[in-house]
């Protein structure tokens, strides 16, 4: 059994810093700018033998109730309570604050255990810091650098103790390559929710987890870092990723953003299916567009949910009007699913993931070699490729290379005869005859001599 770690801290001293160094990975956004964090990321820390679930939080503010500080200390809170242990960040280099005072008679009250970490120690530069917060009355500052990975064998021994009583010292090598064979067995489908800023990407996510999750409010671009929860729904074990929302490219100046921008595209890059979520009220724009031809040139599975529904004007008109610029805009994903709904009420969100489900099952599609012949010879007689230097170029057989997305290989007498127009016509046949609807498709042609490797001698 595994114990929980809390990074909890004012603004901008290192917390996310910390988070990554613990968790192996650059998962959180790291900047100068205070606030950068704003929901809280959850991930699978170690140090050497010790493994734990940690959290990265917003840094600990003060703010009017109801105001985005508000709210996330709301997230923070939540954190500290599901946390065994609370690492109370400070910055070593400027001291004890004020602020650090506040927070740390905070933490006394709500009865967690808490190591305080002095952070920014490297070369002993935070040494009057680090014994400044003995007046903290929290025990022995633990002096770290999150950025250059000192200190952290004396966190190792803070932290040993809630290991023990956790249980949760490491397995031993055998065991942990067991585990990770079955974790990759039974990996959960990666599920990316994107889109502009503001169309209600973090309160789907909410809805659909049943709490709040992540932070939302009528402020846009709340959402900074690609968030990712663990999740199950009807058994099927999900990794549901909320982003921050994409703006034109042109848009795009501070460094920040930037950053929360690349942070999504990898989130794009990993996901498996992808929702893309877009405003009843504004339709479908061209920036929405931008966003779904990104996620095919990625190769990945898309559904189109349409939210704030409940508020939506002419219904009909608005779904028709949507419908018809994807088709025109998107032909290379047809049939993409279009599900209506609203995530402020959850209605029509039953629909969401058996949508999400269907075109996963297709992007995993294998199709045998035999049908894929048998169909091959039938589209080609149908519509022969066109002829190359008065000779015609002849399709000699096609196997499926791979799926995720569905990857197709043709042999062909000439391949560089045949032009992106007949590739389309492959691919719609495709899509005809096996339903392979809203997934990319992609076909490379190859040069083969007439013998047919699949015939055995």
């Amino acid at each position: 059994m595994s114990f929980t770690v809390a990074v909890i801290g004012r603004p901008n001293v290192g917390k996310s810093t910390l988070f990554n160094r613990l968790t192996g990975r650059r998962q959180a956004l790291v900047d100068d700018t205070p606030g950068v964090t704003r929901d809280r990321r959850e991930g699978q820390g170690r140090i050497a033998d010790l493994e734990f679930r940690v959290f990265d939080t917003a840094g600990l503010d003060q703010g009017p109730e109801q105001s985005l500080q508000a709210r996330m200390q709301a997230q923070t809170a939540r954190a500290l309570k599901d946390a065994d242990v609370a690492l109370f960040m400070i910055d070593a280099r400027t001291g004890v604050t004020g602020m650090d005072e506040h927070f740390a008679d905070r933490l006394r009250r709500a009865g967690k255990p808490v190591i305080v970490v002095a952070n920014k120690c490297e070369g002993g530069k935070g040494e009057s810091g680090r014994l400044e917060a003995y007046a903290l009355g929290l025990g022995d500052p633990v002096a770290v650098s999150a950025e250059h990975g000192e200190g952290l064998n004396e966190l190792y021994e803070a932290l040993k103790p809630f290991a023990s009583e956790a249980g949760a010292a490491a397995p031993a090598a055998e065991e942990i390559a067991a585990e990770a064979a079955a974790e990759d067995a039974a990996r959960p489908l990666q599920l990316a929710v994107i889109g502009r800023p503001n169309v209600g990407k973090s309160t789907l996510v909410n809805r659909l987890l049943g709490e709040e999750r992540m932070l939302t409010g009528p402020e846009a671009g709340i959402t900074r870092d690609a968030i990712a929860v663990q999740w199950t729904w009807q058994s099927h074990d999900i990794q549901l990723i909320d982003t921050a929302g994409l703006r034109r490219k042109a848009r795009v100046t501070e460094k920040l953003e930037s950053l929360s921008v690349g942070d999504t595209l990898n989130a794009v890059r990993f996901a498996e299916v992808v929702v893309l979520v877009v405003d009843a009220t504004l339709g479908l724009e061209k920036q929405d567009l931008s966003i779904a031809r990104l996620v095919v040139e990625e190769g990945r599975a898309l559904v189109l949910a349409i939210n704030k529904w409940d508020v939506a004007k002419d219904r009909k008109q608005t779904l028709a009007d949507i419908e018809e610029r994807l088709e025109w805009s998107l032909p290379q994903v047809r049939g993409v699913p279009v599900v209506t709904c609203s995530a402020l009420t959850g209605k029509g969100l039953e629909k969401l993931l058996p949508a999400v489900f269907r075109v996963y099952g297709l992007w995993n599609r294998r199709l045998t070699t035999g049908d894929l012949n048998r169909w091959l010879a039938a589209v080609e007689d149908a519509h022969p490729p066109p002829t190359v230097k008065g000779r015609r170029v002849r399709l000699r057989y096609m196997t499926q290379a791979k799926t995720r997305p569905p990857t197709f290989v043709v042999f062909a007498s000439q391949p560089t005869g045949l032009p992106e127009s007949y590739l389309r016509y492959l691919v719609g046949g495709l899509r005809d005859a096996f339903g392979l609807d809203a997934v990319p498709i992609r076909i490379h042609v190859r040069k083969t001599s007439k013998k047919n490797p699949y015939v055995r001698e």
